[in-house]
């Protein structure tokens, strides 16, 4: 089972959005690094969603993404997702 977040964003401008990017950045490569991440990235709204292989994972990122620290996203919510197309 996988689990993906999906972030509410706080409305925050685009430079706020880049200056705390390098930040979020280094967190998911160190995810992306360690094979825990599926796909990642924002919607046209400025939302997100994240796709990790474990809800472990997910709830690990979730505690220390700044984008979620320091309140560009709003809210979000882990889901577990079955995805029924590609193997576990």
């Amino acid at each position: 089972m996988k689990a993906v977040v999906i972030g509410e964003s706080s409305g925050a401008s685009m430079d706020v959005i880049m200056a705390v990017y390098p930040r979020h950045k280094v967190v998911v490569e160190k995810y992306i690094n360690r094979g825990d991440v599926i796909g990642i990235g924002p919607f046209s709204d400025r939302g997100n969603m994240a796709i990790f292989k474990t809800r472990a994972a997910a709830e690990e990122f979730v505690k220390e993404d700044p984008f979620i620290l320091e309140g560009l996203v709003k809210s979000f919510v882990i889901r577990n997702w079955d995805d029924t197309l590609l193997p576990s």
